[in-house]
């Protein structure tokens, strides 16, 4: 998934407890009793947040519950000024959040612990929900960040059914470093080292990554723990290219594309032993890279130029049973590439090559339908979020590679990154309490 077919285009030069004490049982994971017509938006505004940091938080939760594209948040930029003035008091007054079109008002107290939220129904004139949060870490720190993201979560769970993404970080290649990013594009920093790296990948945990490192031997496999820092080589070939790592969603194995003068074959290696890794594509001269796992570990998509030019291909774990999957011409230049297998198992997000620049599509695993989600400028390496509905990829939309986030339902795209040459994404799962 992170880089194209060798003989094509070989330029290659978190943690905060999320501590239940509910006043009401959400556990079966139903709505609350917000009701709202289907097919909308419910209106949402956010209180203001008194205290130290409440600043912060409350833009946190404004920013995840805007990025959810599930619920539309009153007093935004843009928005009216009543709705802004009512927001700013921090006021529950139900007839005036009701007459501005607010179907939930979120209230948040600061505690020396974390922060008390309340989901008040605008509605029904009541406290329709509050929980305590812990929030680990210093105010402001990446701990600390993510335990309020978890908050959103868990708040657009409340309102919607559906537990939210923020709480989830992407990992991405800039300058030849490998860099984290919230999901709200802030707290942006390092975690390789300086020099060549390329294609991260998350482990299921989240505490540990994989990247490809240019050595004096060659391209290897680096492993990094995010809570250490601590790296280690995975046992690899010592020459040639290795490159494309990417974890099984249980764990236990790690795929990477190992490439000679004769070709790119995938490698399998189990994480619990210390044994060489076996090889599970048989490419007789052609490149196989970018391997994405199907949910249940049990199958694998991957590159290929088996045919003749790069398609995406599916096969089981251990390569047996291969079968083209992007079987189809509809216009392009027959040039499919760099699969992601979206979290929930029914599509698959690949890069398409059409009149000349790399778009990103889809395909739907159930009637093998495709569809074309950008369109602007050159887009590539799409990677899914945890919800399956929302992609992150590398766009030149802006004059530089850049990294946006689309919402596939909608449409509706936003710019993650503002570095340039930002790219090669990598979306984790919804990060657990012990995940750096």
């Amino acid at each position: 998934m992170r880089v194209r077919p060798l003989a094509l285009a070989l330029a290659i030069p978190l943690s905060t407890a999320v501590v239940a004490r509910a006043q009401q049982d959400t556990s079966r994971g139903v709505r609350i009793g917000l009701t709202y017509q289907p097919g909308t938006k419910p209106a949402v505004v956010v209180l203001a947040v008194r205290g130290t940091m409440g600043d912060t938080v409350q833009a946190m939760l404004q920013r995840d519950l805007d990025y959810s594209d599930r619920v539309e948040v009153i007093g935004l930029p843009g928005t009216s000024a009543a709705a802004t003035t009512q927001q700013l008091a921090g006021n529950i007054n139900y007839a005036v959040w009701k007459s501005l079109g607010a179907l939930a008002a979120i209230q948040v107290t600061l505690l020396p612990t974390g922060m008390h939220v309340s989901l008040h129904d605008v509605a029904k004139g009541k406290v329709a929900q509050e929980q305590d949060f812990t929030l680990e870490g210093a105010p402001g720190s990446d701990t600390w960040r993510l335990g309020v993201h978890g908050a959103s979560d868990e708040i657009e769970r409340w309102i919607t059914g559906t537990r939210g993404i923020a709480q989830s970080r992407i990992l991405y290649v800039r300058g030849g470093r490998i860099y984290v990013v919230d999901t709200d594009g802030a707290d942006d920093r390092a975690v390789s080292d300086p020099g060549t790296a390329l294609s991260p990948a998350w482990s299921p945990s989240g505490r540990l990554i994989a990247y490809s490192v240019l050595t004096e031997r060659g391209w290897r496999i680096a492993l990094r723990d995010l809570t250490t820092g601590q790296a280690r080589w995975l046992a690899t070939a010592s020459t040639g290219l290795n490159v494309t790592p990417v974890f099984s969603p249980d764990g236990n194995t790690l795929v990477y594309a190992h490439g000679e003068d004769a070709g790119t074959d995938l490698v399998a290696v189990d994480l619990a032993s210390t044994g060489p890794g076996r090889r599970i594509t048989v490419g007789r001269g052609t490149d196989n890279t970018s391997p994405t796992f199907s949910p249940d570990s049990r199958r694998v998509a991957f590159t290929s130029g088996r045919s003749g030019h790069p398609e995406v291909y599916m096969a089981d774990a251990d390569g047996s049973n291969a079968e083209l999957l992007t079987a189809f011409d509809f216009g392009d230049q027959n040039y499919r590439s760099n699969p992601d297998w979206s979290p929930d198992g029914r599509q698959i997000a690949f890069q398409s090559q059409i009149n000349g620049q790399f778009q990103v599509m889809t395909i739907n695993l159930r009637d093998r339908s495709v569809r074309q989600l950008t369109s602007e400028g050159i887009n590539e390496d799409p990677a899914w979020a945890p919800d399956s509905r929302h992609l992150v990829f590398t766009s030149t939309r802006s004059g530089t590679k850049q990294l946006f986030v689309i919402d596939a339902e909608s449409g509706r795209t936003r710019q993650l990154t503002h570095a340039g040459g930002s790219r090669l994404a990598a979306w984790s799962r919804i990060l657990a309490p012990s995940s750096k």
